[in-house]
């Protein structure tokens, strides 16, 4: 199969490591506020860098980092989900609100993919973009 036609896996994973990362620093470091910021940066340089290596599939590829993301901050965010919670009081008290207030880490469960659905739309729709004014390299 050409490897042009074929999604870039190594691509994907080596871009949702800016995800990794992300999911440990909101933990501790990154608060809700200035969060965004972060994550806009991030979306543009993964488009170029989508856009820069891929001729094809731009926003699939878009798309399937921001789920591997999902993956990692879900993961980080249940895993340490007393730091986390302790570190953002807002999102601790928007979980009290929703259907089930007493399992904070099933509530993270079902929301993150949803969350990694939406940005994974975002960010395909970044890549796709940036194909159309950035040369491939």
């Amino acid at each position: 199969m050409n490897d042009e036609v074929a999604l870039d896996w190594k691509l994907i994973l080596s871009l949702s490591m800016f995800g990794l990362a992300m999911a440990l620093a909101t933990v501790w470091w990154i608060p809700s506020n200035i969060e965004p910021l972060f994550w806009l940066v991030i979306f543009v340089v993964c488009a170029v860098v989508i856009a820069r290596t891929r001729s094809t599939k731009h926003f699939l590829h878009g798309f399937l980092v921001s789920l591997a993301n999902c993956v990692w901050i879900t993961s980080a965010h249940i895993l340490f989900y007393e730091s986390y919670l302790a570190n953002h009081p807002q999102e601790a008290q928007m979980l009290k609100s929703m259907p089930s207030p007493d399992s904070p880490r099933a509530m993270m469960a079902l929301t993150g993919p949803v969350v990694g659905i939406v940005s994974g739309l975002v960010l395909g729709a970044f890549a796709f973009g940036a194909s159309k004014v950035i040369e491939r390299k």
